[in-house]
């Protein structure tokens, strides 16, 4: 393989202690094609024959597409890179529920499937970026929120899976359907089945590389791929105005599910493939999200790429591969820029497609028009008074609720400006100075070129008069630390290692953990050698107590905390 193809990237879980494994947590080696299986079957079986063991037999599980981590009872950690993972245990505090209680070792933390698929799906691209959500984020959103007090969040522990042992033969031959039954089974989403040896005394003779133990493989489709043939080319416009095809297809089953439409991802494909009606196409499903065009095994029809926009009728211009609609009035943009803007808020409910058509439809065509509603307005348009109701209270909730400054902005649709790029612009320029950024100021910033600069700042001034009124409705803002705030260099707590414990009276414990953030301190959630300060609250646990006192940590009343930090202790 590829040396760098073969690395985990390590996931990175800001202001979180380092834990590092007692044994590695290795990647797993895969084979995605009878031939890679076969080789792997074969290496077994001649370790084997020189161990004498003439029953060889490999146990099978469904290979889970969560997020890998280890739970001793005391520590839970995230894999990271294998070697030293990320503390965690706040996610058990937050409701992540652990099968078959605390300390069962290494598992994965995942969704369930059916829930996720029936209340999830249109919020999140994929069931792991919720549970990555989840665990690494200080506030939850409110679709997190709602499938952790539902218990639809769990740790899975690899020992707690259902399994079936079979033989070499049998893995080799009937892996396909071993595979699809295995997964059906568990209702937690997977990306295909781990084959492990299940003799111990083969498993130490095998051993490990430096990236994964020679006694186990994953056996992966390559992502699944199915041949179907192209029914009709519809298009999609986007909120950026890009017209995109769609292409309905031939039914066909695809990773358990039955596929009728496939993404061309941009007109480009459609024009310099020739993709009419009755191509022949393969399409390809990765981890399960939406398919995509594989590869055009038989070009055939007409090409027909639409002049004019499919919801306005402007006409159209090619920019690059795509096609796009110019006319900022086009309904089908106004459309999915508001539900861009519920959907990245992420923090009220009821804002669906069909939802925001209707209110488009009577003419709410802008967010400031949507944030004056009121229940009246709503029964009015013909939605029943419960649904009103709440309609009316999520745009209150989404002013009220905490949301982060940068999904606040991200949320705009700024071109070029997506969630991450938001928060590093706000680590260096409070909100109410994004505003009125040129692109020179914002190419300063490691990280932003000179191209995208330009388009981030254009647009800015173009939003300038919808993001000024959206802030004077007063949202609850959570701000992200000012680069320059964080070095906060002459504060006393700089650089020190501080836990918060105990029911705190000058605020809640995740505003003072927020407020020593700010003044450059790592806040952590438990006590180890490399905490310098427990700040006691309240009803503090002698454990807690003793194992600071153990380490040598200084104790410090909220009252002396607070006296250090403001200059007069």
């Amino acid at each position: 393989g590829h040396a760098f193809l073969q690395a985990v990237e390590p996931e990175a879980f800001g202001g979180r202690q380092q834990v590092r494994h007692p044994a590695p947590m290795l990647s797993i080696e895969k084979a995605y094609n009878r031939e890679q299986l076969e080789r792997f079957v074969n290496r077994v079986q001649k370790e084997a024959d020189a161990l004498g063991i003439t029953d060889l037999t490999f146990r099978l599980t469904p290979k889970l597409d969560g997020l890998a981590g280890r739970d001793d009872g005391e520590v839970f950690a995230t894999r990271g890179n294998g070697e030293v993972g990320y503390e965690i245990s706040s996610a058990f505090a937050k409701g992540v529920k652990p099968i078959g209680g605390r300390g069962q070792g290494v598992g994965e933390i995942v969704v369930v499937k059916s829930y996720f698929d029936t209340h999830m799906a249109e919020f999140f691209e994929h069931p792991r970026n919720m549970v990555v959500g989840i665990v690494s984020s200080d506030t939850l959103n409110e679709n997190a929120r709602k499938a952790l007090e539902a218990g639809m969040v769990r740790f899975l522990p690899y020992s707690q899976i259902k399994s079936r042992i079979v033989t070499g033969q049998q893995l080799i031959e009937e892996r396909r359907q071993l595979a699809e039954a295995l997964q059906a089974e568990v209702d937690y989403p997977t990306d295909g089945v781990v084959a492990e040896v299940t003799d111990e005394r083969l498993k130490a003779r095998m051993g490990a590389t430096a990236h994964h133990y020679r006694w186990q493989i994953a056996i992966k489709s390559k992502g699944d791929t199915a041949e179907t043939t192209v029914e009709e080319v519809q298009w999609q416009v986007g909120r950026t105005g890009n017209v995109t095809p769609v292409m309905i297809v031939a039914p066909v089953s695809l990773s358990g599910a039955t596929i009728r439409r496939v993404t061309a991802h941009h007109a480009g494909n459609i024009r310099s493939q020739g993709i009419g009606t009755g191509t022949r196409i393969e399409i390809i499903r990765s981890g399960e999200v939406i398919p995509k065009l594989e590869a055009v095994l038989e070009a055939r029809g007409e090409v027909h790429l639409p002049d004019t926009c499919p919801s306005c009728d402007s006409p159209l211009s090619w920019q690059n591969d795509f096609l796009k609609c110019t006319n900022p009035a086009c309904r089908a943009q106004i459309e999915q820029r508001i539900s861009h803007w519920f959907r990245i808020l992420g923090n009220a409910d009821w804002f669906g497609i069909k939802t925001i058509q209707r209110l488009v439809e009577n003419g709410h065509t802008t967010l400031e028009a949507i944030y004056r509603l009121t229940e009246a307005d709503f029964v009015a348009m013909g939605f029943g008074p419960v649904q009103s109701r709440n309609l009316a209270e999520a745009i209150t909730i989404s002013r009220t609720r905490p949301v982060e400054d940068w999904r606040f902005l991200a949320a705009f649709g700024i071109s070029d400006l997506g969630t991450g790029d938001s928060r590093k612009l706000l680590a260096h320029f409070p909100i109410e100075t994004v505003l009125t950024l040129d692109d020179s100021a914002i190419a300063e910033i490691k990280g932003f070129g000179a191209i995208t600069s330009k388009s981030i700042a254009e647009d800015l001034m173009r939003l300038r008069p919808l993001m000024a009124h959206m802030l004077e409705l007063d949202f609850n803002l959570v701000r992200t630390p000012l680069a320059s705030e964080q070095a906060a260099a002459d504060s006393p707590i700089a650089g020190k290692g501080i836990v918060f414990t105990g029911k705190m009276i000058h605020g809640t414990r995740e505003a003072m953990q927020a407020g020593a953030r700010a003044l450059g301190a790592k806040v952590q959630t438990a006590v180890s050698g490399n905490t310098d300060y427990l700040v006691c609250g309240e009803k503090v646990g002698a454990t807690k107590l003793e194992k600071a006192k153990r380490l040598g940590v200084t104790l410090f009343t909220e009252a002396e905390y607070l006296a250090l930090v403001e200059g007069r202790g």
